[in-house]
C-alpha cells in the first residue's frame, strides 16, 4: 500500500491558463487518429434526465498505447444561470491504467468548451471551401463564441460574420469580442443568413430546426454543435438528403446527433479524412455537414495536456490520496 500517493485537483483558473488553442487543436486531431486507428477507445455513453428535469451524462474511453484512461462526467443545468453561474457543468477524472488509481481531478468546463471548438476547427479545414468568407452563427452564448473564434483563426478568408439570436435581438457583448476580427451584424432572418453564407455554424441548445432546408444553397458547409442527446436537433429535415455528411462517431451520432433523426445517411467520420494522406475534392455546390457529438478521447487527450502543463508549471493542488 502507498501511503505516499497524490491526486492533483486544478481548478478553473489553472486549467485557463493552460489552454493554448493550438495545443487543443493538435490535442484533439490525436484524439481522432487514435479514434480512426482504432487505438483509441470510445465506451457507452450514459446521457439520462434527472428528477429535477436536469441532464447528467458520463462520456469515457482509453487509449492503451497512450497510457491513457479516465472519464467526464457532465450535464446541463440550466437553473445554474440564475445563480450567476454556467448551465453546461463538467469535470474530467484521468486515471493509472495499471492501478486504478486516479491521477487528477480537472474542471472540465473550459475544456469541453475548447475541445468541441477545436473539432469545429478541423471540421472546417477538412471540409468548408478555403476560400469561404460569409459565416452565420446560430447560437451566441459560450459555444457559440468559442466556435467562432476558432473559424477565424482557422480560416483568415471569413470577413463577414452574420449571427442568430433566439429573440432576434443584437447581442452587444458577442458583437464586441469579434468587432476588430470582422465585419459582424445580427440578422433578422434566419433564411436569408443561411443563404447568403458559406459557412454555418449552430451552437443552440438544440431545440428544433433553426431555418428552412431550401435556404442551404449549394457550396455551404455546416458545423453543427447542439445535438448531443436523444431528442435534440438543430437542422430541418432535408438538408442530410443533399450533404455529404461526416460525424465523429458513427454510433454515436446515431444515438445523439443529427443523424438521429436520418439514420439511414451515408456518413464518414472525421477521423478518417484527418488521417488520410489527401483530401478528397469538394465539389463547388457541394453541401458539407459535420455533426459533432463529441468524443471522449477528445477530453482526454487535452486533459492529459492540461495535467501535463500545471505539472510542469506546478500548477494545481496535490492532496495526499494514500492506499
Amino acid at each position: 500500500m502507498r501511503s505516499d500517493a497524490q491526486l492533483l485537483l486544478i481548478d478553473k483558473t489553472a486549467v485557463e491558463q493552460l489552454l493554448q488553442p493550438a495545443h487543443v487543436i493538435a490535442a484533439v486531431r490525436e484524439a481522432f487518429e487514435l479514434h480512426h486507428q482504432r487505438e483509441g477507445r470510445v465506451f457507452p455513453v450514459i446521457r439520462e434526465s434527472l428528477a429535477t428535469g436536469d441532464i447528467f451524462g458520463i462520456k469515457s474511453g482509453d487509449a492503451a498505447s497512450q497510457d491513457l484512461l479516465g472519464l467526464k462526467a457532465a450535464g446541463f443545468w440550466p437553473w445554474n444561470r440564475q445563480l450567476g453561474g454556467e448551465a453546461h457543468q463538467a469535470t474530467v477524472l484521468l486515471f493509472d491504467p495499471t492501478t486504478g488509481r486516479p491521477r487528477c481531478i480537472i474542471d472540465g468546463n473550459a475544456i469541453t468548451t475548447a475541445r468541441t471548438a477545436a473539432a469545429g476547427a478541423l471540421g472546417l479545414q477538412m471540409l468548408a471551401r478555403p476560400d469561404s468568407q460569409r459565416v452565420t452563427v446560430f447560437g451566441t452564448g459560450i459555444q457559440g463564441t468559442a466556435q467562432l473564434s476558432y473559424a477565424l483563426q482557422t480560416l483568415p478568408s471569413i470577413t463577414q460574420v452574420s449571427y442568430v439570436t433566439f429573440d432576434r435581438r443584437s447581442d452587444v457583448a458577442f458583437e464586441s469580442r469579434f468587432a476588430k476580427r470582422c465585419e459582424i451584424r445580427c440578422a433578422a432572418d434566419a433564411n436569408a443568413a443561411v443563404a447568403s453564407s458559406d459557412i454555418v455554424i449552430t451552437a443552440t441548445p438544440g431545440g428544433g430546426p433553426l431555418f428552412d432546408a431550401a435556404a442551404v444553397r449549394g457550396g455551404t458547409h455546416l458545423n453543427c454543435v447542439g445535438a448531443d442527446t436523444r431528442g435534440k436537433r438543430e437542422l430541418p429535415a432535408g438538408v442530410l438528403d443533399r450533404a455529404r455528411l461526416v460525424v465523429d462517431d458513427h454510433e454515436q451520432a446515431r444515438q445523439l446527433g443529427e443523424l438521429q433523426w436520418a439514420p439511414g445517411t451515408p456518413c464518414r467520420e472525421l477521423g478518417e479524412l484527418v488521417c488520410a494522406s489527401a483530401q478528397p475534392a469538394r465539389g463547388a455546390e457541394e453541401i458539407t455537414v459535420f455533426d459533432m457529438t463529441g468524443l471522449a478521447l477528445q477530453d482526454l487527450t487535452v486533459a492529459r495536456s492540461i495535467h501535463r502543463g500545471a505539472q510542469r508549471q506546478g500548477l494545481g493542488t496535490a492532496v495526499a490520496w494514500p492506499w
